[in-house]
């Protein structure tokens, strides 16, 4: 007789046997999207080429338009990824499944340095990469029960720990190969793609560890519109519209920092960085705050005050607007003619950094505990929608502001002002929501130990 997956996790109190396929394929998976990521406004402010081998660069706010709406649509697909894994083939076969589309967007990208390429490796990378980005975090949920969930918290910050271990390596990798005269654009995006097909062919040899938890069908759409399912979606949707200012601030680490570092002095420790390779920092900076801020931080505030997920998401929002407050004083040194260190920069993902532990983290555990068992994935997909939002209010910024002699409404600082100041104003709004929100959690059922 075949093999049987199971379809609950087991009783069991320690760590489930899939999580070191999942945390493998996430590790390989996030090295292919960041690595591509971290040089994609560099290629097309520099490298883009037209059909007759000809330079056809973009300027730098049609790079970050199209930059934003890329990550955009990056975290919109996982609402389509969610519907396919709860409705109709489970976390699993989804995942899977666009893990593929997901592989022929990085070999677009690599074969075809032309506008024709880049559209269609990006679009190809958004399906697949976003598709199944709500399935992946909802899967390591899953594989927990009542017996071991206290070690859910934990769990998730490792999860995200092998995401930034990935984002390491590939944020240093990626832009030499660009900027390497025996490598450039094939190489850059071509290794970020066989990572990818490693991240896949990882995640398929778990496949017999994991908890496949079923699709529902059309119970998914019963629990989805019931009264229960309704005000957990409300309740989240609430705190998910501060959190997308967050992402319209973070996501800038990837263009507007990146550009501001082309005017900085980039010598440290005797070696010339490439502006693109600053986004190292804060992979490095999260793999040492996860444990710092789990293991020290949080039980030591813990002593004097209650330490929740909305409250760590309320300090959280307050530092990204500190963090962004940074490039904004470094612009207007940069106005008056002054090279400032890249040490500025180290400073400003300190601090940026320490907010996405507090806000990223937490919200993809929250999600997953708040959410109604059948529509774990589309609530995740809801949460990255957060995502979506936020780089859409940055692409749409920068639209706006372009002036057609290609001057800005918004010049120098006051482009990072403008943004400081609409997420102090969201972190204040948010501590009246944090006040006001009532928890409820929900974890899948066990099969008996054997």
């Amino acid at each position: 007789m075949r093999k049987k997956y199971a379809t609950a996790p087991a009783a069991i109190e320690g760590i489930p046997p899939g999580i070191p396929y999942i945390v493998g394929n996430e590790a390989a998976e996030r090295f292919s999207f960041y690595g591509m990521k971290a040089i994609l406004v560099i290629f097309m402010t520099k490298y883009l080429m037209n059909s007759y081998g000809q330079l056809d660069t973009m300027s730098d706010e049609e790079a970050k338009t199209v930059f934003h709406f890329f990550s955009a649509g990056v975290y919109f697909f996982p609402i389509l990824g969610a519907l396919l894994a709860d409705v109709f083939w489970g976390k699993y076969h989804t995942i899977i499944w666009l893990s593929l589309v997901y592989c022929a967007g990085h070999a677009a990208l690599a074969v075809n340095d032309t506008r024709i390429g880049l559209y269609l490796g990006l679009f190809l990378i958004t399906l697949g990469a976003g598709g199944i980005k709500s399935c992946v975090s909802a899967n390591v949920g899953d594989q927990f029960g009542p017996s071991n969930s206290h070690l859910l918290s934990k769990v998730f910050g490792w999860f995200y720990f092998s995401i930034n271990l990935g984002s390491c390596a590939s944020t240093l990798l990626t832009p030499w190969l660009l900027n390497h005269p025996d490598y450039g654009p094939a190489w850059a995006f071509g290794v970020p793609g066989v990572l990818m097909g490693l991240a896949t062919l990882c995640f398929w040899m778990g496949r017999w560890k994991y908890a496949h938890i079923p699709p529902a069908g059309m119970k998914f759409f019963e629990e989805t519109f019931s009264k229960e399912g309704l005000l957990a979606i409300a309740r989240l949707s609430i705190i998910y519209v501060f959190v997308a200012v967050f992402w319209t601030l973070f996501d800038q680490t990837a263009s507007a920092w990146v550009l501001q570092a082309q005017s900085m002095d980039l010598n440290w420790f005797g070696h010339e960085w490439l502006p693109s390779q600053l986004q190292t920092i804060n992979p490095i900076l999260v793999m040492v705050m996860i444990p710092v801020f789990s293991y020290v931080i949080y039980p030591l505030v813990g002593r004097f005050v209650r330490v929740t997920p909305l409250r760590k998401i309320s300090v959280g929002l307050f530092l990204a607007a500190v963090a962004f407050a940074i490039p904004a004083w470094l612009e207007m040194r940069i106005a008056a003619g002054e090279t400032p260190h890249m040490v500025w920069h180290f400073v400003a993902y300190l601090v940026m950094t320490a907010a996405e532990v507090m806000v990223s983290i937490t919200c993809l555990e929250f999600s997953y505990t708040q959410a109604p068992k059948k529509i774990k994935s589309f609530v995740m997909g809801l949460y990255l929608l957060s995502v979506t939002l936020g780089n859409v209010i940055t692409a749409a910024v920068n639209f706006i502001i372009q002036n057609p002699d290609g001057t800005s409404k918004l010049e120098g600082a006051a482009y990072y002002w403008f943004f400081v100041a609409l997420m102090f104003m969201f972190a204040v709004g948010f501590v009246g929501v944090a006040a006001t929100y009532r928890e409820r959690t929900y974890i899948q059922d066990e099969e008996p130990a054997t």
